[in-house]
């Protein structure tokens, strides 16, 4: 691509967008900055869960009315799930470190209940709030046809285990409530006789769509899981929800590896480089069989140019449980996050989009 034209000629680039419930407003922040820049177009987007509700109502924004419907579009959802919550579900608390969000006793005890009681006995008539929302909102029909960029969304088949990719031709209200449906808070969605989760097992958010199925060769992924969880869990709540957020992150990490393996040993086509890196004598003897020339994957990946944003300090800010607390202020406050964040990463990377990977891939998931 050349550089020189970027102001008249948007770059293109793909986007992973990663699930998180409530969360998801950070990653509404990301986008709608991204949407107000200008400078880029978007080849494909995946998404699990609320990373799939905002690819799809991106989608649906930019197919009616371009860039600025896209930011119109992403607001007036996110306004109708603070709409749609029939009560608060939480409330700020001060601390010494600043504001901190708090659930309602009465939120608490609500979600208590899914230890011991099933959504299929909790809800037996399966009401979810959300399904009107998208149904009022999204022009399905439209976006199966004419979609400006490839969507794929992930959902966990319930009885395998295995992905479930909808991409753009099969997007439809299910393909979204099966991407984001927990099972302790929802009844399986069942699509063509298969019942099917949140797609957070098993991809959050699928990467291989984006890398095998889309021109732009510009990844940027905007991740609601922090790099680092910090302290040790010890509760039982705590330990709970560790190992609720490692469940749902590990796909992602276990993807990227790959990536950023690729990389690194493409440079590493020495033994002297192997032993100074510690690799064992199996690897290197690995290495000196696949590597001595780059192959077809090797070649492409390099091709690829990687970008992240992602804030370490949400999770930890706000809480885990925090994700199903859809009051708007809370909303609202996430966006605006992520508006900010955005803005400064613009500042230090986007002229990178087209020319460069722009942080550390090996650094942040190579092991």
């Amino acid at each position: 691509m050349n550089t020189e034209n970027t102001k008249d000629a948007p770059r293109t680039l793909n986007l992973g967008l990663q699930g998180g419930g409530a969360h998801g407003a950070y990653s509404w922040g990301v986008l709608d900055r991204l949407l107000e820049d200008g400078r880029f177009d978007f080849d494909g987007v995946s998404g699990t869960s609320a990373g799939a509700m905002n690819a799809v109502v991106l989608a649906d924004g930019l197919m009616k009315g371009g860039k600025e419907g896209a930011r119109q579009a992403l607001a007036e959802f996110w306004r109708g799930i603070a709409d749609s919550v029939p009560l608060d579900f939480s409330f700020s608390v001060p601390s010494l470190s600043g504001e901190k969000r708090a659930l309602l006793p009465a939120a608490k005890l609500m979600l208590s209940w899914v230890h011991y009681l099933s959504p299929y006995q909790l809800n037996p008539l399966n009401f979810n709030p959300l399904r009107k929302l998208l149904k009022s909102r999204i022009d399905f029909t439209g976006l199966r046809l004419y979609s400006p960029v490839r969507l794929f969304l992930a959902a966990t088949n319930a009885n395998t285990g295995k992905l479930r990719l909808f991409r753009t031709e099969e997007i439809s209200e299910d393909a979204m409530l099966a991407s984001a449906c927990l099972p302790m808070l929802h009844q399986a969605i069942e699509i063509d006789g298969e019942p099917y989760w949140d797609g957070g097992y098993a991809a959050n958010p699928p990467i291989f769509p984006l890398f095998y199925e889309c021109h732009s060769r510009d990844i940027l992924l905007i991740l609601l899981a922090p790099p680092d969880y910090g302290g040790t869990p010890k509760t039982a709540e705590e330990i709970r929800a560790r190992a609720m957020e490692l469940a749902f992150n590990t796909s992602l990490l276990r993807e990227m590896l790959l990536f950023a393996n690729i990389i690194a040993y493409s440079q590493a086509r020495s033994q002297e480089t192997c032993e100074k890196k510690g690799w064992p004598t199996s690897l290197q003897r690995v290495l000196g069989r696949a590597l001595r020339a780059p192959d077809a994957l090797e070649r492409y990946t390099l091709e690829t140019r990687f970008h992240l944003m992602e804030s370490a300090d949400l999770l930890r800010k706000f809480g885990s449980a925090t994700k199903v607390a859809a009051d708007w202020p809370f909303l609202k406050k996430l966006h605006d996050i992520g508006y900010h964040e955005a803005g400064q990463w613009l500042e230090e990377h986007g002229n990178k989009i087209g020319k460069e990977t722009s942080f550390d891939l090996i650094g942040r998931f190579g092991v």
